[in-house]
Order: C-alpha cells, then structure tokens, then sequence
C-alpha cells in the first residue's frame, strides 16, 4: 500500500482562480478552480531530491522562538509539554511519555535549548543528535507526583534550572512555563525564580507553519486519506465500530504513522447526541457513522472527519449532512489572510439552532482549530468566545474547521471536517477523501424488479411506491 507526500511550499502555496466560466448547469454556481502544486512524493528521504529538509525544519522552528523570546520580557522559557520539548529541540522518546511530564527543557536568552531526560534517552540525544551539542543530560521531574515527595526530585527540577539561570545572568529574569506539576512550581518559586505563562509565546511561534510543517501536515493527511478509503470498503453491516477502528489503526501504522492519537467511530442512534469515543455497536443497513481520525507522522498530527451510510441514506440523513456541508462550505470560501476568527463563527448557527441551550454546551461541534505539533493549537474557532476575542488568519496557517448537524430522525447526524492550508489568496483543503455529499458504503440491496436506491428509509414499510 502507498501513500504520496505532498509537498508545499509556501511558494507554492499560492491559489490562483481560473477565469470566470460559463454556470454549472447543474448547480448555476460559478466554480472557481485552485491552481497550485503540489507535488508528490514517498514517504522516505531521497537523494536524488529533496522532500523533507529536517535540518531547515529544525532551524527554523527554534529560530522562531528565539526571535520571540527576544523581543518578550522574559529571562528564559521552560517547557515541559511533549510538543514544545520536540519543537525546541527535535527530540521525542515515544508516545508512552506524552502525559508523564518527566522531562523538561530550558531556553535562555541569547543561547541554546538545554534538556533533560531520562538517562538512557539522554544518552541516545548525545549520540545521535548532533544539533544539541551537548545540551542533552540526565534529569526528570516527579513522574506527576509517583516518585516520593521526601526524593526531593521537584526540588532537584528547580535547582537545575537556578544554576543554568544564574550562569547566564538570569535569575532575577521572568521565566516563562507552559505547563507544570504544582510541586515543581512551587519549588522554583521556594528557589525565588519568577515563575510566569510562557505558554502563549510558544502557541504563538507555533502558530505560521513552515515549508516542512506543511509538507508534514499534508503527508499526515494523506495517509488518512488511505485511511478511510481502507474503511469504505470494509463498512456494512454486521461490522462493529470497534473493527474500523482497528482497520484505521492497522492502516495508519503499516503507512508509516508514529502514533495514532484516537480513532471515534459514532454510528446509528449514538449519532446524535455526539458520545466521542467509539462502542463495539455492530453497523445496520441504513445507519449513518461517523469518524474521526487523529494521528501523527513525524510529529504533525491530523483531525479529520468523514460521515458514510451503510447501503442507503434515508432523507433526513441527506437533509442533515448538506446542512453541515453547506455550513463548512461557507467557512472554507471565505478563508484568507487579513479575516478573523470572528468572520468565520459569524457564518456558523448559533448553539440553539440545533439543539443546544448555549454555545458552551455546544463547544466543538461547530468548530475550528489549529494542527500542527497538536492536534488543537491556535487558533481556536468557537462562538463561545471568537466573536468577542478574534484572532488574525495569516498565511501559513494550518486549521481544521468541523461541522455538525443532526437530523430530523431524532438520532442520526451528519459531521464533516477539513484541514486547510492559509495562502495569500485562499485555502487549499489538505483532507481529499471525498465529501461534497453524503458516501454511501456497504452492500447495494438488489430487488426482484433491479437495484433498491441508495435513498430510502431504512425501514422497508416506509417506502411504498405511490
């Protein structure tokens, strides 16, 4: 099984419209047409082109902070988060660390990353990555409290840290942290550093995406595209939800995947309201599911849904899903540098329009955010807040924008998810496995008189023919 990487730079990351052309009869809407290429590529590094430049990416992701932290108040940046160690130093020792907090890494101002880790991993970083320059040593935090608190290692965390401060001036300095156990805090304010949120700095350099992010995002997506094309052969009834998660696991690993974050597979009546985590319910003949595939290629993640029938799709199933495609369709159109996240929520139903008694109770389901070293990183679309807080789009953006809307059976529903890419003049949706309408997988029924449509209701006595 292959996948195609695509590369885009942001050179060519430039959508121009073709000239206007005659109304589609079908629909009387002008079409535009993207122009844009995208080239395609394997998934390995070559040496007969280049694909991937992991030294640029690596140069340039720090280089972003650097600058940043620059022109900021702060003294120096401590991070603990998985992604914000792996963006500032390009190292990662596996997905079983992700919610351990145990290492951390430091940045002054004016130098180099510093990271500790675990002592073997610490030992891999000198050997084999040569860009630390031997920055890489042995340390952990707390292991989220597990180790003794009479160990002291928390206390350790925050000497380590006051020693790289006062070697280079620092320790009068605002240390900006992203995240961080209580004890550790603690100790570094025992310690008398001035501990303040250096999470929004390291959202903001993460914000513009690269050449190679890009490159990566789109690869990642690309083999979610495999993904559910594996799933539309395989759905029909009798197949529980728990086996296309398995298939999209199975898929996403033989492609090349480093982690699957999660697979929600929601069918039937569970459709509406949205549970978000998959059952072992089996699939029936006429029942809509929905998935939601996050995985990660290199670091760069995905979130990305598609809705499918099983056999047929009754009308209100139909109904719903043009519904939520017509209200992500609106979204993508109007994308470009120099909108907000106010005049992309503007466009989307209020919370009560389906279903909801405040948007808060509504978070998610009409909804948008970033994609990068996370799955959700700015900026975040949502009228629970955008309206009044808007955040700029810019070009090099990478965003996903999700649509929700349930039918008028009462439990089905509809939900569709893009990633795009921000260019000067538009969006290019990264996500190809195709949803302009409703998919219908599975087994096509045969009648004595032919084919049964794929439009009906899923209960035979509702289909009288007048």
């Amino acid at each position: 099984m292959g996948v195609f990487l695509w590369s885009l730079t942001h050179r060519q990351c430039q959508t121009t419209l073709s000239p206007k052309r005659p109304e589609n009869a079908e629909n009387g809407k002008q079409r535009r047409r993207p122009i844009m290429s995208l080239k395609s590529f394997g998934i390995m590094g070559v040496d007969w082109e280049e694909r991937v430049n992991f030294e640029r990416l690596r140069t340039e992701r720090l280089g972003r902070v650097k600058t940043m932290l620059k022109a900021s108040e702060l003294g120096a940046l401590l991070c603990f988060d998985m992604n914000n160690i792996r963006y500032l130093t390009a190292t990662v020792i596996g997905t079983w660390a992700l919610d351990k907090l145990v290492r951390f890494t430091l940045l002054p101002q004016d130098d180099e990353p510093i990271i500790w880790d675990f002592g073997s991993a610490a030992r891999h970083h000198q050997m084999y990555c040569p860009w630390l320059d031997g920055r890489s040593r042995a340390g952990m935090s707390t292991l989220r409290g597990a180790t003794p608190p009479e160990a002291g290692m928390a206390e350790g965390v925050a000497k380590k840290i006051k020693t790289e401060l006062e070697m280079r001036g620092l320790q009068n300095e605002p240390i900006g942290v992203d995240i961080c156990e209580p004890v550790v805090l603690f100790a570094l304010q025992r310690e008398g550093i001035n501990v303040v949120d250096g999470q929004q700095l390291m959202l903001e350099a993460r914000r513009i995406k690269n050449q190679d992010e890009i490159t990566l995002l789109n690869t990642a997506c690309a083999m979610v595209d495999a993904a559910y094309d594996e799933l539309y052969t395989m759905l029909r009834a009798g197949v529980r939800e728990n086996e296309g998660v398995a298939l999209v696991n199975k898929v996403l690993y033989e492609l090349g995947s480093e982690h699957v974050e999660g697979v929600n597979a929601i069918s039937g009546e569970r459709c509406s309201p949205h549970p978000h985590i998959f059952s072992d319910r089996m699939l029936r003949p006429g029942d809509q599911v929905y998935f939601d595939i996050l995985h990660s290629y290199m670091g760069y993640r995905t979130c990305y849904y598609r809705t499918l029938a099983i056999g047929s799709a009754s009308h209100s199933q139909i109904d719903a899903y043009k519904k939520c495609r017509e209200i992500l369709d609106q979204s993508i159109d109007i994308v470009k540098p120099g909108i907000t996240t106010a005049d992309i929520v503007k466009l989307w139903p209020k919370a009560q329009e389906f279903g909801f008694e405040n948007e808060e109770a509504a978070f998610a389901l009409q909804y948008g955010h970033g994609v990068g070293l996370s799955t959700w990183e700015a900026p975040i679309f949502s009228r629970l807040f955008s309206l009044e807080h808007p955040q700029p789009i810019e070009e090099g953006m990478v965003f996903a924008l999700e649509a929700f809307w349930p039918a008028s059976d009462g439990w089905s529903a509809a939900r569709i998810e893009e990633e795009v890419v921000v260019t000067k003049d538009g969006a290019q949706v990264i996500t190809k496995f195709p949803a302009e309408e409703l998919v219908v997988a599975g087994r096509h029924y045969y009648a004595a008189t032919g084919p049964l449509p794929t439009t009906r209701e899923s209960q035979s006595h509702l289909n009288k023919k007048s």
